[in-house]
């Protein structure tokens, strides 16, 4: 087996795909306002009592003070963001140590410099160019001008949601309380193809069925969103797979630490070119 890069759909598909977003804020203004919804009729009202309270439940990432997990085709990113100090830690695993490649990312940003520690394993791993500089154990240093927008090693402080969640519950299309802080319903992918949580390449799989795919949510006591499961139909690589983000420690993430200087090398062509 060869192993030429690792392209950013099969680390997007992993479900992570952090800094990338349609625009970005400026200003110190704060969060941008959650869109209202207006309804006619008392059994419509119950439904967008519900939506709203799901858009409103996101306003608090875009403080930038949480930490978050995604986890979904077998792999698992977890980590902090903590706007005050402009900084974030993720870490992601993507494979088992028994599969043929399993790759671990240790990611540490911290403005204006970024940081990633590669781990590749398995049998193929020996067919990645340029393994013995990669697998160093230490953590390299990236060049900004090579990460900027970048899908995996990048991340865009102006928009801090690894997940996107804003953009799922902007493309709830139907969904209901089913009870304290619970929901329930379905959103269109094909409108939030924009999220970080999601592969653009797996909406297209999807085809028409993008279009109404199965959710539940969970919000705490200040209604703030805690869980987001999406329920992937049948269609291909991605039959009955689940998506789930999670937040916690909402206002209590701490400042990245960063890697000493003897724990730093410079980052080689050959690992710019496995995620080009």
């Amino acid at each position: 087996m060869t192993v030429r890069r690792l392209s950013a759909g099969l680390v997007a598909v992993a479900i992570f795909t952090p800094g990338v977003a349609a625009c970005t804020t400026t200003g110190d203004a704060g969060p941008t306002p959650t869109p209202s919804v207006t309804t006619s009729g008392s059994a419509a009202a119950v439904d967008t009592e519900a939506k709203q309270a799901l858009l409103d439940s996101t306003r608090e990432i875009s403080n930038g003070n949480f930490r978050f997990s995604m986890s979904g085709a077998g792999s698992v990113a977890e980590g902090q963001v903590h706007q005050p100090s402009q900084s974030a830690e993720i870490r992601l695993r993507l494979g088992e140590p028994t599969d043929d490649l399993a790759i671990s990312l240790d990611l540490v940003h911290a403005k204006p410099d970024s940081w990633v520690k590669l781990d590749l394993k398995g049998q193929a791993a020996t067919s990645v160019p340029g393994v013995d500089r990669l697998n160093l154990g230490k953590y390299h240093h990236l060049d900004q001008n090579r990460i900027r927008g970048d899908r995996t090693l990048g991340f865009d402080f102006d928009q801090v949601d690894p997940a996107g969640s804003k953009a799922l519950t902007e493309a709830v299309t139907d969904v209901r309380r089913t009870g304290d802080g619970a929901y329930t319903g379905t959103l269109d992918l094909s409108k939030a193809a924009d999220a970080g949580s999601l592969d653009p390449n797996l909406i297209t799989t999807l085809g028409a069925e993008a279009n109404s795919v199965p959710f539940t949510a969970s919000t705490d006591a200040q209604g703030r969103l805690t869980e987001l499961v999406i329920r992937l139909p049948e269609a291909g690589h991605a039959a009955g797979q689940e998506i789930k983000v999670t937040y916690s420690d909402y206002g209590n993430a701490t400042e990245a630490t960063k890697p000493s200087a003897d724990q730093v090398v410079e980052a080689p062509p050959e690992l710019y070119n496995l995620f080009d």
